[in-house]
């Protein structure tokens, strides 16, 4: 049966208590001989080894399928992705160690990011009276989850769709810095206790903290403002560690939507940073070992030295989509009446060296086809070709259809408010550099491969000058490059490594971005209807909830007075465009409005 959270939170009340279950039972027979029996004094010492298993950024990938491309997924590296995939490497593990030596966790990130995650949030979602159980709380029940930490994006359809699917969990969901913002208690479990039997001595009790990302606050704004709040993961680390420890815990594992670089992609917007892994294993004694997750990147052990007790914490981050499981290996000893942790080690298991757990496949294929169908619709016809491929670096058609869709659809909410003469402009950001809507039939596939996230609507009131500096941040992106160097597009962006979603193309207006200049001096030739840009002109910025809400950390737009928002995401908006009109023909959105230069000269 599902945990029961409101017994959670009236015990969490009372005692801070966290999830505590009773540990498997006694070890297998070749275990239990190396855990050891008791000794006389001077024999050798009792051992017991535990295996931490974890997954991070699943992203609602069940299967190895790529649902944009209608056909397996495949990479030219050979990696797999899924948790069907995941389930046979955890079958193997468990078949090595003894499943009751063994733990799995997740670190976040699980019910956004493939069409399968989005129907059954929104086609046919989960919160429906009598509705489905979501096919990740399905697939991992089964695999058998311990424990999952909460990841940002389990705020991206609200609190109601998070809480249906905590419900149909079969194991916690833990957010130690998830907080309810009038009570500043735990709004999730922040813990998980188990507790491993060991033949012939005290049983070895494992701790689980789990610890969200301070960036919901921004990012998910609309569903969470006044309802919770997330202060940072170093401070509650810090609250919650030596509680686990006064309470008898042996070894303490943080899983943690968080990456290791220390650093946050918005900026000084909230005091606490985005990706703090490495802080707490710096700054908090008495952890063991961190299951990383949120950054997306493939980390098989990092060695971060506490600063107080010289103690390694060992940090592990396997590869996003399921395509890697984490192993975290401990070896305990029993010495001076206690288990103390002797040595930990980390390393990863590749999805792609197995097959599909046959199990998993039988009990969601029914689900995975009626997606199967649902993004082959045909929704129009397009006249040619359109494709991100060069847009990073030059203005494609593609991205004008995006700012097109939000500009309109703007235009049509702000209509008789006193808003409605202004100008509206939209920003949009290249995803992808592989999208593409083929010419012929445009399917629902097509569209959602072009506009990935799930982000929504919402119009904010800008000045010239406002958007200026938009611009100039947003051509921060660009490599400085000389006007008589030779030009590489694979090394052109990407500047400090800001990602292609941090780079902005801003409608409405014209302008040069001239890359031989320095950051912050780039932008030339800004106009508006023909005439220079008037510094006091007044916009209506049409822009994505997570740019809105200060994702990025692009200049004023966070402040800026917000004038209207929505729900429906922007990927549904571009269909229902796309569906009215029929037929996708560039004539009816596209214009070259900026190009790079040098110097003055273009560079293309």
């Amino acid at each position: 049966m599902p945990l029961n959270r409101r017994k959670f939170l009236k015990e969490s009340a009372v005692t801070g208590a966290g999830v505590a279950l009773a540990g498997a039972a006694a070890a297998p027979a070749a275990r239990a001989a190396e855990a050891g029996t008791p000794t006389r004094p001077g024999g050798p010492a009792r051992r017991y080894s535990l295996t931490v298993m974890g997954t991070t950024d699943l992203h609602g990938h069940v299967f190895n399928w790529d649902y944009f491309k209608d056909a397996e997924y495949s990479d030219k590296a050979g990696n797999a992705q899924g948790l069907s995939r995941i389930s046979t490497l955890v079958n193997q593990v468990r078949q090595e160690k003894g499943r009751c030596n063994t733990l799995l966790l997740d670190a976040g990130d699980t019910i956004q990011g493939t069409p399968l995650a989005y129907y059954y949030a929104k086609v046919d979602p989960i919160t429906a009276k009598g509705g489905p159980v979501h096919p990740m709380a399905q697939a991992m029940n089964a695999i058998g989850y311990d424990a999952a930490a909460l990841g940002n994006h389990e705020f991206n359809y609200g609190i109601e769709t998070l809480r249906r699917f905590e419900e149909q969990c079969r194991f916690p969901l833990l957010g130690a810095n998830a907080l309810d913002a009038k009570t500043q208690r735990p709004a999730f479990p922040p813990y998980f206790i188990k507790k491993f039997h060991v033949h012939g001595a005290p049983p070895v009790k494992v701790a689980v903290l789990g610890l969200t990302n301070p960036g919901v606050a921004i990012w998910d704004k609309a569903y969470v403002q006044g309802k919770l709040t997330f202060p940072g993961l170093e401070e509650q680390a810090a609250k919650w560690v030596p509680k686990l420890r006064s309470m008898g815990a042996d070894v303490v594992v943080v899983s943690a939507h968080s990456g290791t670089s220390g650093k946050s992609s918005y900026g000084d917007q909230l005091p606490w940073v985005e990706d703090a892994a490495a802080n707490v294993a710096r700054q908090v004694p008495g952890i063991d070992a961190i299951l990383v997750g949120h950054a997306h990147l493939e980390i098989p052990e990092l060695r971060v030295t506490n600063e107080q007790t010289g103690r390694t914490v060992v940090l592990s981050e396997p590869l996003c989509y399921a395509e890697r499981l984490t192993l975290i290996d401990f070896e305990l000893v029993f010495a001076k009446g206690r288990w103390e942790v002797e040595s930990v080690s980390a390393s990863l298991r590749n999805s792609g060296s197995v097959a599909d757990d046959p199990e998993i496949t039988r009990l969601l294929t029914n689900e995975h086809e009626k997606v199967v169908a649902y993004v082959n619709q045909v929704v129009g016809r397009a006249t040619e070709t359109l494709t991100t491929v060069e847009a990073r670096y030059k203005d494609a058609p593609i991205i004008d259809l995006i700012t097109r869709v939000q500009e309109d659809v703007v235009k049509a909410a702000l209509a008789g408010s006193q808003y409605a003469a202004l100008p509206v402009i939209a920003q949009a950001s290249p995803f992808s550099r592989t999208s593409e809507i083929p010419a012929g039939d445009v399917t629902i596939r097509d569209l959602s491969s072009l506009y990935v996230y799930d982000n929504t609507l919402v119009a904010k009131l800008m000045t010239g000058a406002q958007v200026r500096a938009y611009l100039e941040y947003s051509a921060e992106y660009f490599v400085q490059t000389a006007a008589d160097a030779a030009v590489d597009v694979e090394k052109l962006t990407n500047a400090n490594n800001r990602p292609d979603y941090n780079y902005d193309y801003v409608s409405g207006l014209a302008y040069d971005i001239d890359i031989a200049q320095p950051a912050g001096s780039r932008i030339r030739n800004l106009t508006f209807n023909g005439a220079a840009l008037d510094d006091a002109q007044r916009f209506v910025l049409a822009a994505n909830n997570y740019r809105a809400n200060g994702g990025g950390a692009f200049p004023y737009v966070a402040s800026a007075q917000e004038l209207w928002s929505e729900s429906t995401e922007i990927r549904t908006r571009i269909a229902e465009w796309v569906t009215a009109k029929g037929v996708l023909d560039p004539k009816d959105f596209a214009s070259v409005d900026w190009r790079l230069t040098r110097n003055g000269a273009p560079v293309f």
